[in-house]
């Protein structure tokens, strides 16, 4: 099912989960703003133990593929699909795969290999390592309709700020969203007002705190759909995630952005 390989893509890690069908949708809106393909990929294992243990891999991939591109479809979102099977492990792959991408997503739960690799060691790797912005979406089955879903970034006075606040500005106006600056500085309106005049209609507020992304978001009742980091906050991957199932803190379900240097 290996298909031509465009020179830039939003690709997506498919393993069979519902958690990997809603990154998918998530990531399909990333690709009609950006005028290119959603490229979903399935990782099937580098070794087996006989040809049927192949086969049965392979055939789990393609219907995984199958039910990410479908429900794509049948979301009438107009964007071309693209679908490959590649030899794993998830990790490698994916960072390979991450030189042909404008955005790499994968869900943060997964019913096979790639739930263990995201929230584990894995996740640094591909965070660290991919050529691209890496995206962690959590599914939201309870997504509230009648409060501020907000974009959340941090500005902590460094070089990643930049780049961080154009993509939470850029995620801000796709997802009709206001941006969330947090940090420590004492100029942050003044960011929050560079981004406004930039911006025309982009909603910013900044809120002085000197927490890092994962222990504000604790903190918080309020509604937080996806947190954009740099690099220094991977390791903190997990803590900002928020743990698996029900929880009694919102951000359990916030999604994570990180944005490549």
């Amino acid at each position: 099912m290996n298909r031509n390989r465009t020179t830039s893509s939003v690709i997506v890690g498919i393993d069979g989960s519902e958690a990997a069908v809603q990154a998918a949708l998530w990531a399909a809106d990333e690709a009609v703003a950006r005028e290119v393909p959603l490229r979903l990929i399935a990782v099937t294992e580098a070794r087996h133990q006989s040809a049927d243990d192949y086969y049965d891999d392979v055939h789990r991939a393609e219907d995984a593929v199958y039910a990410a591109r479908a429900a794509v479809e049948e979301s009438g979102k107009p964007v071309e699909v693209e679908t490959a099977i590649i030899d794993g492990p998830p990790g490698a792959a994916l960072v390979s795969e991450s030189d042909y991408a404008a955005l790499l997503c994968v869900g943060s739960v997964g019913i096979r290999r790639f739930a263990r690799s995201i929230l584990g060691s894995t996740s640094i790797e591909v965070a660290e390592n991919a050529r691209c912005p890496v995206a962690i979406i959590r599914a939201r089955s309870d997504e509230p309709t009648d409060t501020i879903s907000w974009i959340l970034v941090a500005a902590n006075g460094t070089a990643e700020d930049r780049p961080i606040l154009e993509m939470a500005t850029r995620e801000a106006k796709l997802r009709n969203a206001p941006v969330l600056i947090v940090g420590q500085r004492d100029d942050l309106e003044s960011d929050a007002d560079d981004l406004r005049r930039s911006n025309p209609g982009i909603r910013v507020y900044p809120v002085r705190d000197g927490a890092d992304v994962a222990a504000f978001l604790k903190r918080q009742d309020e509604y937080v759909q996806l947190a954009v980091i740099g690099g220094s906050e991977i390791a903190r991957l997990p803590a900002i995630l928020g743990p698996q199932g029900r929880h009694r803190f919102r951000h359990a379900q916030s999604s994570v952005l990180v944005v490549r240097p």
